[in-house]
């Protein structure tokens, strides 16, 4: 079991290091886009739809390491209801609906995927299905994430902010 921790702890260092640095790259590319636009009075046509792209892949990765840490929004009524045994069937079941969900999208974004790949971005001269791609690339290690979160009994601990007090 020890390999499978390595592999998931390796797995979502790998996905936080390609969020952060695909948010990076838009932060660098919108401001690129600033001062082409209105120090050079020639706006750079690529590099709107690149940050667009960049967004996209950093929030769908996102959404996989907000699952693996547990960091997605939930309502704790009934789980606050239930006994400790009750609690952890409770999350089973969010889990298998959150990953049925999961896999549904990644396979309509496969789909999607498939469906466009002749249509190109005129400014980047690549396939959109590049841009696309974060959709089932995302849900996957999103419902990777969703197991790897109940297999790891150490995240069982409930996880609190500010707001709860």
């Amino acid at each position: 079991m020890t390999w499978l921790r390595c592999a998931d702890a390796a797995l979502f260092k790998l996905v936080s290091l390609l969020a952060q640095l695909f948010l990076l790259a838009a932060v660098l590319v919108g401001f690129w886009q600033v001062v082409t636009r209105f120090m050079l009075e020639s706006p750079a046509d690529w590099s709107e739809i690149t940050t667009r792209a960049l967004l996209i892949w950093a929030v769908l990765l996102g959404v996989a390491l907000a699952f693996r840490h547990g960091a997605m929004l939930g309502v704790d009524f009934l789980r606050t209801l239930l006994a400790a045994p009750a609690q952890r069937v409770l999350a089973w079941v969010v889990g298998v609906i959150c990953m049925g969900f999961l896999g549904m999208l990644a396979w309509v974004g496969g789909q999607m995927v498939w469906r466009v790949r002749f249509q190109t971005l005129p400014s980047l001269e690549i396939s959109i299905s590049w841009v696309y791609l974060a959709i089932p690339v995302g849900a996957s290690l999103a419902a990777i994430a969703v197991l790897a979160r109940l297999l790891d009994r150490a995240a069982v601990t409930e996880l609190r902010n500010d707001a709860q007090g």
